[in-house]
């Protein structure tokens, strides 16, 4: 039966806005601006766009929205287009603008539910770019529970400078080289004019290509779409295909309860370690997993990324970017490596019609490629992040692993109230080798919104501190972090967590292989300390970052505010 056949018409949401005399004047508005009694007798595919002019990530999805309804007119559908917020990670990093972005997840989500419930769709499609767009078009795709997919906009062109592809990680380090005077005004100056040479979202492993890797493991968006370049010929007719495809999976009424499941889910993490993946992950697919109503906790990121091997050699901590991965291979590579390695779920099903294992089976690989290595020579036996607990963090945190070899650190803390304190430490030199940065109320309640420390721990790599000191916040970090950082602790100073009671001087320990993050200090102490402890006034007492802050929830369960 086709989707757009009188048989299944009453069971669309459509035709109770649509149908019958009563819906006169539902339809006298639609007419007016240019739909006629054809297109609204069709099914209504709503078209959740990203787009915005403040980045690059997402300033082509307007250009890429048009193909995708070109795709949905020619299966028999109208598409109608709506836009959420979106917020830039990159570009409000290190500034009051990034408490914004975390939020901007949750109100991407609820304009998708509200809109698509208001507006009876039939079918979805998504259009995602930059960090939080993507994870919080798949929480409101999964909350309305439509037939539906998720498009990523893929990936930016790397840049070049000095005979060498960069992205705009080394424009991060760049200020720390800078202040440190390794680099001069107008080195820092050229590297900026060249870092960033077009549009899509960061070109390394960072967070946006991770979670759009992530969705097409977990079967949300289709096989080999997400790594096709923002700007590559190519991704007009991948935009076509998934407009098409809306229509396919209303006929099937293959819906994201359906894809969004256990077994899908640790798919998608066991993808994310391979890849050596941004800590994100953690946070934004413990949030997918509650909105699908999915049990998962924070623990089985940890099971899934030990048994994996890390085989991408990508940025930051290795050596290749995005589109070289998808000229390896793509993300079907990697999925034929999880299935290699025994680690697929195969019979989990995708937007497609096939299974994830079919489509692993259908993977090519580049003779010769460098980026993803065979599974008898690993980058490292584990994938790119563990989550440790100990007395400073009893709810857990995420340490990033990829990039570095250190499992282990002991040292002295040097204590922040916020971002903005620590970065003018580091740009006064003050950090020392050996030292463990502590980073506080910059948590999901107490920022609010939970800010990534790009900035600081891109100076201190830059600063050649980057071996040598640790960091830990209850804040998040960039994708394109690496180092021995650990982030998410929970709870959040604010929420009396224990990194609260660190005091400049306390010794620090950091040890992956216990799965601990622990203060030397006694227990009662401890507790002591935490009650002593004042936070600082909240920084915003009415609007949606003073609603977010009350009603957000512990990061260690995806900072959820519902």
């Amino acid at each position: 039966m086709s989707a757009t056949d009188g048989a299944d018409r009453a069971v669309r949401p459509s035709r109770a806005l649509l149908d019958g005399p009563e819906r006169a004047a539902a339809r006298a508005y639609l007419k007016g601006i240019g739909y006629d009694d054809d297109a609204l007798a069709r099914p209504i595919v709503g078209i959740a766009n990203t787009w915005t002019e403040t980045m690059p990530c997402n300033f082509h999805l307007r250009r890429l929205a048009e193909r995708v309804k070109d795709g949905v007119r020619a299966a028999g559908g109208t598409p109608m287009e709506f836009n959420t917020v979106a917020i830039s990670d990159g570009i409000t990093m290190g500034t009051e603008g990034m408490k914004t972005s975390l939020v901007s997840r949750e109100v991407i989500a609820d304009s998708i539910e509200l809109v698509a419930r208001g507006n009876g769709f039939d079918a979805m499609v998504a259009l995602s770019g930059c960090d939080k767009t993507i994870p919080g078009c798949v929480m409101g795709l999964a909350r309305i529970d439509l037939p539906s997919v998720m498009l990523y906009g893929g990936t930016i062109a790397p840049g070049r400078f000095k005979g060498r592809d960069v992205t705009i990680q080394d424009v991060f380090e760049g200020v720390g080289a800078h202040a440190a005077g390794n680099m001069s005004e107008e080195e820092l100056t050229d590297l900026e004019n060249h870092a960033s040479p077009g549009a899509g979202a960061c070109g390394g492993q960072y967070t946006a290509n991770t979670m759009g890797m992530a969705f097409e493991v977990l079967g949300i968006s289709p096989m080999g779409s997400s790594m096709v370049p923002a700007e590559d010929g190519k991704k007009g007719a991948v935009a076509e295909d998934c407009g098409r495809l809306a229509l396919d999976l209303l006929e099937r009424d293959l819906r994201p309860s359906t894809l969004i499941t256990r077994a899908s889910l640790e798919n998608a993490i066991a993808g994310a370690a391979m890849s050596g993946g941004s800590t994100n992950v953690v946070l934004h697919l413990l949030a997918v997993a509650r909105e699908a109503g999915v049990e998962l906790t924070i623990d089985d990121f940890d099971r899934i990324a030990w048994s994996t091997p890390l085989l991408a050699d990508l940025k930051p901590g290795g050596r290749y970017v995005a589109t070289d991965l998808y000229h390896a291979g793509g993300v079907p590579l990697v999925v034929k490596r999880l299935r290699e390695a025994h680690l697929l779920h195969t019979d989990a099903p995708t937007v497609t019609g096939h299974t994830i294992g079919e489509m692993a089976d259908r993977a090519r690989e580049t003779e010769g490629q460098p980026v993803i290595h065979a599974l008898d020579d690993p980058l490292k036996p584990n994938g790119g992040f563990a989550i440790l607990r100990g007395n400073l963090a009893p709810e857990g945190c995420v340490v990033k692993l990829s990039g570095h070899d250190r499992h282990e650190h002991r040292g002295p803390a040097r204590v922040f109230e916020s971002e903005e304190e620590a970065f003018a430490a580091v740009k006064a030199r003050s950090i020392e080798p050996g030292d463990v940065v502590v980073i506080r109320n910059e948590g999901p309640a107490g920022g609010p919104g939970m800010r990534e420390m790009l900035q600081v721990t891109a100076a201190l790599v830059g600063e050649g501190l980057g071996d040598s000191v640790a960091l830990l916040t209850d804040g998040r970090f960039s994708g394109a972090t690496h180092g021995f950082m650990a982030g998410h602790v929970a709870p959040e100073a604010p929420r009396g967590g224990p990194i609260a009671a660190v005091h400049d001087g306390d010794t620090i320990v950091f040890d992956v292989a216990a799965r601990e993050l622990n203060l030397e200090l006694p227990d009662d102490q401890i507790r002591e300390r935490i009650a002593a402890y004042q936070p600082p006034p909240p920084a915003y007492r009415t609007g949606v970052l003073a609603k977010y802050a009350r009603q957000v929830g512990s990061a260690s369960e995806g900072a959820l505010t519902a």
